[in-house]
């Protein structure tokens, strides 16, 4: 991965917390994730004190289709809240990474899988988008599972390969059973009431050009029939948004 292409995570991850929809939306993920996690932490454990049945693990998917960078932030707090009522420990530092993994990776991902991708929004209504939405299930999941099966293995609190599994099962057959209603039912209320993130980053750019993406150019262009200058017959110019290519 080059400088640029890291650099833009870290300034979506960032730029969160300057933007006071984002922080909101922060919260609320935190919120609902860890409300729905606390009743399960008593209800079926899988794996006591480490693992246990979690139909919460649809939100981060959801939440990171939806708000994007905020949604890795939300699952990050939600599990930590989550692990005070029974499981906070030295593990829960490596549940947060690894929350924080599960909750950024869909948004990483959605758009960028070649042909499965496609200019639709995140709800599975094609097979294409089907197959493109259980790929991004089970690498978040993957990725989650990855991170504290190893930080666990380094604690030497379970080996690394009995934690990986159940985790990874969880996180994924939970994404794949309950993100897709959460979505449909979501999607189109959180596009009305304009909190998509792309729909965010959008309107800050409209009000401040200067938060676009460091590797983007604004250009000024003159309209047809009107110079830089502002002579013509017709007034108003137009901005053209011009993206380097990444090295």
């Amino acid at each position: 991965m080059t400088g640029r292409s890291l650099r833009r995570p870290v300034l979506d991850l960032v730029g969160v917390w300057r933007d006071t929809r984002l922080i909101v939306l922060v919260a609320q993920t935190a919120a609902v994730y860890a409300a729905i996690l606390i009743p399960f932490k008593v209800g079926i454990p899988i794996i006591p004190g480490f693992v246990e049945l979690r139909p919460a693990n649809a939100v981060p998917i959801v939440a990171s289709l939806l708000f994007g960078p905020a949604a890795a932030w939300g699952a990050a707090f939600g599990n930590v809240i989550g692990d005070c009522f029974g499981t906070l420990g030295p593990g829960s530092l490596f549940g947060f990474l690894g929350n924080f993994c599960y909750g950024y990776v869909p948004h990483l991902l959605r758009g960028h899988l070649g042909v499965l991708s496609s200019e639709r929004g995140p709800t599975p209504s094609s097979w294409r988008q089907i197959i493109e939405f259980m790929v991004i299930c089970s690498v978040a999941s993957m990725a989650c599972a990855l991170v504290i099966g190893w930080g666990v293995d380094l604690l030497g609190l379970l080996p690394f390969w009995i934690v990986v599994p159940p985790i990874f099962l969880n996180n994924f057959l939970m994404g794949v059973l309950l993100a897709p209603p959460l979505l449909f039912f979501l999607h189109p209320r959180v596009k009305r009431w304009g909190l998509l993130y792309e729909d965010i980053v959008r309107s800050e750019a409209s009000l401040d050009p200067e938060a676009l993406d460091p590797s983007t150019e604004l250009r000024v262009e003159p309209e047809p029939g009107r110079g830089l200058d502002g002579s013509g017959a017709r007034g108003g110019r137009s901005i053209q948004e011009t993206r380097s290519t990444p090295s």
